[in-house]
């Protein structure tokens, strides 16, 4: 008996007809089981959909995926662009999967035939399609019953036997959603003469907590079905599959699809194919550990960002919001890709960034963002929307800031112009009161470790908003430093201890606020100041001045008419604290936001800075200097390793 139970909150559709099954027997080809067509309109004879449609399920499954029996792809480009999911059972051979993959892509044009989405299940694989991506997205719609006619002939009470099919269920499911494959089996004795065999899948592409929530669905239309008969059931979804049976109706799980053959291969293909494979799994682990995460968060009590603020947006969306990465909504190129500006169906502007295709590179960073930001809420941070990892691309979504980043105006003279003395404060106060937030007040203790002007984004009121947290750190609630083999950043803002011995803590953030606080008053970039004569840095020189009384002299000429002097040298009083050379001198951002809103509190003179990234960098530059040739490396984060 087949029941189809799509539906919404107020309306059940019911459709029932009779399939058999021969407990027992074994398959020796695949068994259809049923399809749907969806309901997003048709396609013309001839037209490009079809094209695409054709090519992309005529490629089938052949082995493609990195995990066994799983592979999903696209054809073609918006507005005609095809979606595909392929999917055999984890214990079907390969090559009963490779002829239900060619049975269902057949049969699927057959009874769909015009539709722009449809899927149809076998007993040994699953196809679908769409003219939609529904990557990484959980869905539980349409729902379809398939119950075994027979029913169980031992004297069990109905009551009894549902408890043990949906407990045992429960089971099932925390097996498949421990596996690699999300896909698990398991048999249990009832009575001395019953055994249940369960079966549990999930699609590979979504994460775990939704394979979990996909399963637990179905689990909950077990009364429904048990109602009908008792001998052997299973509940089709879009995203998982769960079935029991009172015989053994599956193998041993298979393992990773097979390699292709070399026969017709050059080492450079085989190589490209095994790094895509590579990035496939990796982005598949992404997805699942980023769900994890929120789930984790869910599970404390914490608020649910992953479902109410964080979204994984479609790829199409991203593509014709940013036209298709055009160089004309190209806003810049950070450390790990471009950035984009885009533009929603509903006119809502927003930034892409891209992170690079071609590597492993940034994943961890794009993992480290997504969990940390998605759980921060301050007026000084920016906000991620939501990310996309879909073929490959690794995609952060946040707020669209119309200016840019404070570099852009503060190191140039023509833009300098507009930001004065009452911009640059507010600007400053507000980038201090993010990251007392980010050390002090928000439910984590997050060390930013790449504090720097390109990384302070600005509204369309010049508020502005600390942005970039690939690189952050989460400390527990007593801990205070930390050590890392893996220095990361950008020289010039670097703490001395970071830079040379790979020591960070919320003073790490202090001294990178105290660079860039100088860098506001002066309108000088750190990483390029360098007198011919003296060979200082911005701290060194801003230090001298200082300590001999001439500190106004550090002033942007850009900003002496519109500056209140009293207040400048307060700042640059406050600049030089936070970039002292031992950390424990350096104040904390709470006392910083303190004297930056009014509060008048005596401070000790600040003692003599170190060169951000260690004393012998200031002999390179003397030495570079004296040949009278001089290049600032344009690269924003890079790896030190500790000496």
């Amino acid at each position: 008996m087949i029941i189809d139970a799509s539906r919404n909150v107020s309306s059940a559709f019911w459709i029932s007809c009779l399939i058999l099954f021969i407990p027992g027997t074994p398959v020796s080809a695949e068994t259809y089981l049923q399809e749907r067509c969806g309901d997003r309109g048709n396609y013309a004879v001839h037209s490009k959909f079809q094209d695409n449609l054709h090519r992309l399920l005529s490629g089938g499954l052949d082995n493609k995926g990195p995990i066994y029996g799983f592979y999903n792809t696209t054809e073609g480009e918006d507005p005609d662009k095809v979606y595909g999911l392929f999917l055999c059972r984890a214990d079907v051979d390969t090559n009963l999967c490779q002829s239900c993959i060619n049975s269902a892509t057949s049969l699927i044009i057959e009874r769909c035939p015009g539709q722009k989405e449809a899927t149809i299940w076998y007993d040994e694989c699953f196809v679908r399609y769409a003219n939609r991506s529904f990557f990484s997205i959980m869905e539980t719609l349409p729902i379809i019953f398939i119950v075994n006619p027979a029913d169980v002939e031992q004297t069990f009470d109905n009551e009894d036997f549902e408890t043990e099919v949906t407990d045992f269920a429960r089971n099932v499911t925390g097996l498949a959603i421990s596996s690699e494959s999300l896909y698990a089996t398991k048999n249990i004795n009832v009575s001395s003469s019953v055994t249940l065999h369960e079966l549990a899948q999930c699609t590979p592409d979504i994460s775990k907590s939704d394979c979990k929530s996909c399963l637990l669905s179905a689990i909950k239309e077990f009364p429904t079905v048990l109602n009908h008969k008792r001998g052997g059931a299973r509940i089709l979804q879009p995203s998982c599959n769960i079935r029991y049976q009172l015989y053994r109706f599956y193998g041993e799980p298979r393992g990773q699809a097979p390699a292709p053959s070399p026969t017709n291969k050059t080492s450079t293909e085989s190589g490209i194919k095994e790094k895509e494979n590579s990035q496939e799994v990796q982005l598949l682990h992404l997805r699942r550990e980023i769900g994890e995460e929120f789930s984790k968060e869910n599970s404390r009590g914490g608020k649910p960002v992953a479902s109410q603020e964080l979204s994984l947006i479609q790829l199409d969306i991203i593509r014709a919001a940013t036209g298709n990465f055009s160089n004309e909504c190209k806003l810049g190129e950070g450390g790990f890709g471009p950035v984009y500006k885009g533009t929603l169906a509903d006119g809502k502007e927003i930034a892409v960034k891209r992170l690079s295709r071609t590597s492993g590179q940034g994943l961890i960073e794009l993992k480290n963002e997504v969990i940390l930001i998605a759980r921060l809420q301050h007026r000084n941070l920016v906000r991620l929307l939501g990310c996309c990892l879909e073929e490959q691309e690794k995609l952060l979504i946040y707020e669209y800031m119309p200016n840019k980043s404070l570099d852009v105006f503060l190191f140039d003279s023509n833009m300098g112009q507009s930001l004065d003395w009452k911009m640059r404060v507010n600007i400053t106060c507000g980038i201090a009161r993010g990251l007392l937030y980010l050390h002090e007040d928000s439910r984590l203790r997050i060390i930013h470790r790449d504090l720097k002007a390109s990384n302070i984004l600005l509204d369309g009121e010049m508020n502005p908003k600390i942005s970039d947290f690939g690189m952050a750190r989460i400390f527990s609630v007593n801990q205070d430093k930390a050590n890392t083999n893996r220095v990361v950043g950008t020289y010039g803002y670097m703490a001395p201890e970071y830079a040379m011995v790979g020591l960070f803590s919320v003073k790490s953030d202090v001294f990178s606020f105290g660079v860039l606080l100088l860098e506001i008053i002066s309108g000088q970039k750190n990483n390029g100041f360098h007198l011919r004569e003296h060979c200082e840095s911005l701290l060194t020189f801003a230090w001298k001045l200082w300590s001999e009384g001439r500190g106004l002299e550090l002033i942007d000429p850009l900003i002496k008419e519109s500056c209140d002097t009293v207040e400048v040298l307060k700042c640059i009083h406050i600049g030089l604290l936070c970039v002292q050379e031992d950390p424990v001198d350096r104040p904390a951002m709470s006392l910083v936001v303190h004297i930056l809103g009014g509060d008048t509190i005596t401070l000790n003179p600040p003692s003599q800075p170190a060169f951000s990234v260690g004393r012998d960098v200031k002999k390179l530059y003397c030495i570079v200097r004296s040949q009278e040739a001089f290049t600032v490396n344009g690269v924003s984060v890079s790896d030190v390793l500790p000496r």
